[in-house]
């Protein structure tokens, strides 16, 4: 099959989300009529006590909050969608649900398994064979019981170090083989540069990991777009509007006055209220000048704010889920007798995609493919044909067979360029070095006018993560709650 022809699925060319219908308009008609618009721009005034940017999962969790607690709340949001870097798409013939963002749940984390109860929708627990790539031969492994021990050997009460320092340091007594899964381990589940990365917030992540046991591993059925259900039932019911395709480009803040200027659809449009949160990508938050989805301030972010988003990263990835006439890995032979049938995840060094995982335990012949950091990196802007070719490429290595032949069996191929996307600017985020208190000062509000939420917000170690994100959207509607009653939080100006 000619790669040319292949179904790709991503949203550059998606159709308007349907959400649009389900909500009431960010302007009721008789404001629009009020404003009395002209030359496609609109003021809208007095219609929310507090106006969010961003309906990711973070956004949403906070409004849900501030809604019920009887604040009116509207969101805007540049995207089509709802959602944010949970994307979730359905596969055309296997009905199966396609991440192009978060996939799984690490862990117990309350955040997500108290919706799903209330849902009643079990998460499903990943299961199978983990196999490696060692000298070109595939077997099975468990390839974090060396790399576990050598993490152990992390210390935040030293002065902080990159983990590039801590393994020229530490990893001495460790073989080459562990050095390099440990780097594959940062680069690949933290998307980060190993020589950036701050030991300090890796040793919080390990510790945080524990309290949920995040070494287990759930996907939902149907997907996140579950969650995104649950949220968006909430805000209905609460009578929250989502204002889609509206990006903000502008916003001017005095204690208790926001004014935010947007590019909608219909027009400018710049609506006022007494509060904002900023529930933006970090990737986002960092970008400057006239460059699509950049947000200018007025007056500008002060000073604690621009050395937070210097102290912090955002991680690269870029993922392609295939899907295949058949799961034609089962009748395949690695090692002896044993065949691949029972495969979950496959570990090795082949870039630009060297780790690879199955749908297991469902068996759809469903492969998604995972290129990291550098390799994210160097396969942004390519294309679907060059991003697919690359891919079939190194799972024909992997798996001793010829690329042409893994492109003839492929049906069809997803995938999202969050690098090249800009209302996202990268996967997730991650500490540098010396940035111990990034997260809490990106994450406190400005004159209790202006608030912080998002993943690259939450300091409590889940940063990088949906639960990460939805409790740090509960973190800043508790904030905003509490100016509101006269408990105020720590502000910075």
């Amino acid at each position: 099959m000619r790669l040319a022809n292949l179904n790709f699925l991503n949203n550059s060319s998606r159709p308007g989300d349907r959400r649009t219908k389900r909500h009431r308009p960010l302007v009721p008609e008789t404001s629009q009529r009020q404003a009395g618009a002209t030359n496609g721009s609109m003021t809208v005034k007095g219609e929310a006590d507090i106006i969010i940017v961003g309906a990711g999962v973070a956004g949403l969790a906070a409004a849900c909050d501030l809604a019920q607690a009887g604040l009116a709340v509207h969101i805007v949001e540049a995207r089509n969608r709802i959602g944010g870097r949970v994307f979730t798409q359905s596969e055309a013939l296997t009905k199966t649900p396609i991440e192009l963002g978060a996939e799984f749940i690490h862990g117990s984390p309350p955040e997500i398994l108290d919706l799903l109860r209330a849902l009643q929708v079990k998460p499903v627990a990943t299961s199978g064979d983990d196999w490696c790539e060692q000298d070109g031969q595939l077997s099975e492994c468990d390839l974090f019981s060396d790399v576990d021990s050598l993490l152990e050997k992390m210390d935040d009460r030293e002065p902080d170090q990159s983990f590039l320092d801590f393994l020229r340091r530490f990893g001495r007594a460790a073989s080459e083989d562990t050095r390099q899964r440990a780097r594959r381990y940062i680069t690949g589940f933290h998307a980060a540069d190993p020589a950036l990365i701050s030991v300090h917030s890796l040793v919080r992540s390990i510790r945080a990991d524990a309290k949920i046991q995040a070494e287990h591993a759930f996907r939902i059925q149907g997907g996140y777009a579950v969650l995104l259900e649950s949220f968006q039932n909430q805000l209905k019911q609460t009578g929250v509007p989502i204002q889609l395709n509206t990006p903000l480009e502008r916003l001017q803040w005095k204690r208790n006055q926001v004014v935010l200027d947007c590019n909608s659809e219909g027009g400018r449009k710049t609506y006022c209220a007494r509060q904002a949160l900023l529930s933006l990508p970090l990737g986002v938050l960092q970008t400057r000048g006239d460059q699509v989805g950049a947000v200018r301030f007025a007056p500008d972010l002060p000073a604690t704010k621009k050395k937070a988003l210097n102290n912090l990263a955002m991680g690269k990835v870029m993922r392609l889920t295939l899907r295949f006439k058949e799961r034609f890995w089962e009748h395949l032979h690695p090692s002896g007798a044993k065949t691949l049938a029972e495969m979950r995840f496959l570990f090795s060094r082949q870039e630009p995609f060297p780790t690879w995982w199955t749908q297991m335990p469902n068996r759809q012949p469903i492969i998604t493919g995972w290129a990291p950091s550098h390799c994210a990196e160097a396969l942004s802007g390519k294309g679907a044909t060059v991003v697919l070719s690359s891919a079939c490429q190194v799972l024909g290595e992997l798996l001793k067979l010829a690329p042409p032949h893994i492109e003839q069996l492929v049906e069809s191929a997803a995938f999202h360029d969050w690098q090249h996307d800009p209302f996202a600017r990268g996967a997730y985020s991650y500490v540098k070095v010396g940035g111990d208190s990034a997260q809490q000062d990106l994450a406190a509000p400005i004159e209790n006018t202006v608030f912080f939420a998002g993943e690259a917000t939450d300091f409590s170690g889940y940063h990088g993560t949906v639960h990460g994100a939805i409790r740090s959207g509960h973190r800043a509607a508790g904030e905003i709650l509490a100016v509101r009653t006269q408990n105020r939080p720590r502000s910075i100006s």
